[in-house]
């Protein structure tokens, strides 16, 4: 079983196994029609697509949700029995954005208790960089049976992450980039800075100049310094919309740290109530 991560060339020997999946979960936050378009003009062979907004994300509700809400329980089961997902079936999901997007599939798979799920090491820069083969053929995928069992630990809510920051025996991970973090720019959202007490833990970093995760032993010296001896069930993780904070759940499954926190809603729920206090800089 290939439970974080898997290379091209392990997934090559694979992908035509019948108790296989592969996911293409490329998308463009520019452009949400984007990866669809890039699947239709070629993908790994036998892949199928999942969109992060129509697939993976619930609806979003002005004012109350961030911008990629987790789905229902049901509403993801029934996308994983769409995709041909059962208990029997090993998924691999790869993206083209150094794995931001596939991690979310890969921490919705587990969080709903399938660990066969890995994310494919590179993404689809690697697969076309090492000249495997390529289609546009979309498979016809018989729809299996997902039965999802709630890991709730792996959650929590803005009421959770409000009292996790003012407690020492809890660490609150920031995934997006440092400036972000700092209030400095911020692209997407319509307000700057970071949830108070977080610390920046940009994803970015889990990654080499290849593209590709760091060696299992420099995750762990990175993630073990920004834990500072708060245990690893006790680190919540979180991004713009909950999506690449996954990321960092994913290095530190790999590093062999264990499982973290997710907190869906990120940044883009926090700041939907102006009573919540905002950070800048390092603070």
């Amino acid at each position: 079983m290939y439970s974080t991560l898997i290379d091209v060339h392990t997934l090559h020997r694979h992908y035509k196994d019948p108790d296989w999946r592969v996911i293409d979960a490329r998308f463009s936050l520019a452009d949400a029609a984007q990866g669809a378009r890039e699947y239709a003009e070629g993908h790994v062979p036998g892949a199928v697509y999942a969109h992060l907004d129509d697939d993976l994300s619930g609806p979003i509700i002005r004012g109350e949700t961030g911008r990629h809400p987790l789905p229902s329980v049901d509403r993801a089961a029934t996308v994983f029995s769409r995709l041909g997902i059962d208990e029997s079936v090993q998924v691999a999901v790869y993206d083209g954005a150094r794995g931001s997007v596939a991690a979310r599939v890969w921490w919705m798979l587990r969080w709903l208790d399938h660990d066969a799920v890995a994310v494919v090491d590179g993404g689809w820069p690697a697969w076309t960089g090492a000249e495997l083969p390529v289609t546009r053929d979309v498979p016809e995928v018989a729809p299996r049976t997902f039965v999802p069992s709630v890991r709730a630990h792996l959650v929590t809510d803005v009421e959770g992450v409000d009292g996790y920051r003012v407690n020492d025996a809890w660490a609150v991970l920031d995934a997006r980039t440092p400036e972000r973090f700092r209030g400095e720019m911020e692209p997407i959202d319509p307000v700057a800075g970071h949830i108070p007490g977080a610390r920046c833990a940009s994803f970015d970093e889990n990654l080499g100049e290849d593209g590709c995760f760091l060696p299992t032993e420099e995750l762990r010296r990175r993630f073990e310094g920004l834990l500072a001896g708060v245990p690893v069930e006790r680190a919540v993780n979180y991004c713009g919309s909950g999506v690449s904070a996954c990321h960092n759940l994913l290095a530190i499954a790999h590093a062999g740290l264990g499982d973290a926190v997710l907190y869906p809603g990120s940044w883009s729920e926090w700041i939907t109530d102006e009573d919540r206090p905002i950070g800048t800089g390092l603070n």
